[in-house]
């Protein structure tokens, strides 16, 4: 494609640039959403396709780990063959997978069409930054919209769960797929109508090596311990799927510290800031993909809700989510990272330690307090995350670096899933396995508290400038002519 779509320069292609916002935001939105939307249709799995709490768990995690993979690779792809160009391609695999999912006779069938979600969702997150970024050349325009963009995340968790619920009660657990097939096919024709096509001046080079490991790496790392409860931890398979991560990682290490341009730099891990984000994201996406998956194990199979209203009662840690994360990213810019990444980390370690008591009888306005604080914790530690792994970044390597705080989300989330699942999985029954879930839990929400600490102390910014100085000047991106 060419540059057969123009946005004009200034006030009079400000209409054009906010449709193309509105566009992006409302394709990540369904993305984003189909991380929470399934989590209430899961005992409705258990019932229809009769799914294990095993399958339970891949239904979930072949959507995340996919993205995790493949986040990397669909940014630096689009950057060499056209953002606009891989965006469609995207959208038409989210839409096939999601109309597969809804056709889905099988749980085996329904995981193979999440893989295929996830690789349509894995080339429309990244991309869409990258697209933004291009857009709005504007320095405050730019804010601004990637201020509306950093809201999906408060809007798809409170969206996601409600509409899922009550899609799942009144028309059955297919529907939370039938209903992204309208809107990708929208967002394709205005995508192709609004967006311009642009690329990078000088793309970084594939690196496919390093990508199959970091596939094995996630995949068996993940695979094992979802698989370890139902074949045995000491079992041929699951001992050598543990042994497959163990040399991916090996692999990893060795390959791209010799590749000229990796596709994870490891470099990055030598700035203390860039390395707290990236183990914060994994902890706090952790305990946020844990909430997910427990609340409605809980809600449902113990307490009898409905999934609407097991939905209904996520919607504090939604509502909390969406106002505090303006307020985060204010407070980032006037006191630095370290107050919301303390306070973000302090309320969830206060609702792990609630939730690692929970019983049949628990009042269930404790669970609706304990999910609205949680949604105010989490809120506060997204934009800190970002704003910590990039911090002292050439602004070249900015965009990497975000990308490797993104992957560490992602993986966090399946590997919360993971661990939530399979606690469950051998616990005597639903409630104590929950319970026991959540006492696992509370380390990880602890280790989010000491590296907010640790990693925004004045020695941590000097290795960050220090590794940002190792970095040659890079060209800046360019349209494509």
């Amino acid at each position: 494609m060419g540059n057969d779509v123009v946005v004009p320069p200034g006030p009079a292609g400000r209409r054009h640039r906010l449709l193309i916002l509105a566009v992006l935001c409302t394709s990540i939105l369904v993305v984003s959403m189909d991380v929470t939307i399934i989590n209430v249709a899961l005992p409705a799995l258990v019932t229809d396709l009769q799914a294990s709490i095993t399958e339970l768990q891949w239904t979930v995690d072949a959507y995340t780990v996919v993205l995790a993979c493949f986040l990397m690779l669909a940014g630096a792809t689009a950057d060499r063959i056209g953002r606009r160009r891989v965006f469609r391609a995207g959208l038409v695999l989210f839409g096939t997978g999601s109309l597969l999912c809804s056709l889905a006779p099988t749980v085996g069938w329904l995981i193979g069409a999440r893989v295929v979600q996830a690789l349509g969702g894995a080339m429309l997150n990244p991309v869409a930054m990258s697209i933004i970024t291009n857009v709005f050349t504007d320095l405050r325009e730019r804010a601004r919209a990637i201020g509306v963009w950093g809201a999906m995340v408060g809007i798809s968790l409170g969206v996601g769960p409600v509409l899922g619920g009550l899609l799942v009660d009144t028309v059955g657990w297919r529907s939370v797929f039938w209903v992204n097939v309208p809107v990708v096919a929208v967002a394709w024709v205005l995508t192709t109508r609004l967006v311009p096509e642009s690329r990078a001046a000088r793309p970084r080079r594939a690196d496919p090596v390093g990508q199959l490991l970091v596939v094995a790496l996630l995949g068996s790392t993940v695979a094992a311990v979802i698989e370890g409860p139902r074949l045995g931890w000491t079992s041929g398979a699951v001992t050598g799927l543990a042994v497959t991560a163990v040399v991916a990682l090996a692999g990893l290490l060795v390959w791209e510290r010799r590749h000229p341009e990796p596709l994870v730099e490891l470099r990055f891990f030598g700035s203390v800031p860039f390395t707290s984000a990236t183990v914060i994201a994994v902890c706090a996406f952790a305990s946020f993909g844990s909430l997910l998956f427990l609340a409605a194990l809980y809600l449902q199979d113990v307490r009898g809700l409905s999934a609407l209203q097991a939905g209904l009662m996520l919607l504090p840690a939604a509502v909390a989510t969406t106002v505090v994360a303006p307020l985060a990213g204010r407070m980032v810019a006037t006191r630095g990272a370290r107050l919301p990444l303390v306070l973000g980390g302090t309320a969830m370690v206060a609702v792990a330690l609630t939730f690692s008591q929970l019983s049949a009888g628990t009042p269930l306005w404790v669970v609706l307090v304990a999910h609205g604080v949680f949604g105010c914790g989490f809120a506060l530690l997204n934009p800190p995350i970002t704003n910590t792994a990039v911090n002292g970044m050439p602004p070249e390597r900015a965009g990497v670096a975000a990308a490797v705080a993104s992957t560490s989300r992602q993986a966090g989330q399946s590997f919360g899933v993971a661990v939530s699942g399979t606690v469950v999985a051998t616990a005597a029954g639903t409630v104590a396995g929950v319970a026991t879930a959540w006492a696992v839990v509370v380390p990880l929400t602890v280790a989010v508290v000491v590296l907010g600490l640790l990693g925004t102390t004045a020695r941590a910014h000097a290795s960050a400038a220090r590794v940002a100085a190792s970095f040659p000047p890079a060209a800046s991106p360019a349209r494509a002519g």
